[in-house]
């Protein structure tokens, strides 16, 4: 484990550690970083008394479902913003305990090098739950390939793009499945936990 994310992981035990007073803590994560983290701090909380439980789910549903059929204590792997959409989505009142690290979010290919080599046509995968859909939008967006409605936040889908000038095909799938179908696609934006599961290097492949 590098240095930086050691220090998310120590940052990860004081977050826990101070949230909660229980000697025993059951947590849902998704696989990288965010199960790794825990699992690296799972020394200093015994060292505080909690034993930490981990529990690997490799969707970004089932993490909420469990905390909210109170099957686990608590999660670790979304923003705010995903969070917020869940709970108006599904009527759930799930709340923050306390903030976490934000992972950068990438455009991948194996076709081309650079979104600017872009065809018109092109298939554009991106994520279809709350808020990371919106994100690769923004970045989309920021790169020039399109302009999304005025007021378009992160929750924003491709009914609010205004224009696409190079007519890109969005595909929206499920998050996690975006590393393997990248031979499918001519890019697609891809959350760095499963970027990382799936071998890839955001700092380099992104």
């Amino acid at each position: 484990m590098n240095f930086k994310k050691a220090l998310v992981a120590l940052a990860a035990a004081s977050v826990f550690s101070a949230a909660v007073s229980a000697e025993k803590l059951s947590v849902a994560a998704t696989p990288v970083p965010h199960a790794e983290l825990l699992e690296f701090v799972k020394p200093k909380l015994a060292e505080q008394g909690v034993e930490l439980d981990v529990k690997v789910f490799t969707d970004y549903i089932q993490p909420n479902v469990q905390v909210d059929q109170k099957r686990m204590d608590a999660n670790f792997f979304q923003h705010q913003p995903y969070l917020d959409e869940f709970n108006d989505g599904r009527g759930t009142n799930l709340v923050t305990v306390a903030g976490i690290h934000v992972e950068p979010f990438g455009a991948y290919s194996n076709k081309i090098d650079s979104l600017d080599d872009l065809k018109n046509g092109a298939v554009i995968a991106i994520p279809n739950d709350p808020t990371n859909g919106g994100r690769a939008l923004l970045l989309l967006q920021k790169a020039g390939l399109i302009t999304l409605k005025e007021g378009s936040k992160i929750t924003a889908t491709p009914r609010d793009i205004a224009d696409n000038p190079k007519d890109l095909d969005f595909k929206e799938l499920e998050a996690a499945t975006l590393p393997r179908i990248l031979g499918q696609v001519d890019v697609a934006l891809i959350n760095t936990n499963y970027a990382l599961e799936a071998g890839l290097n955001p700092s380099e492949d992104a």
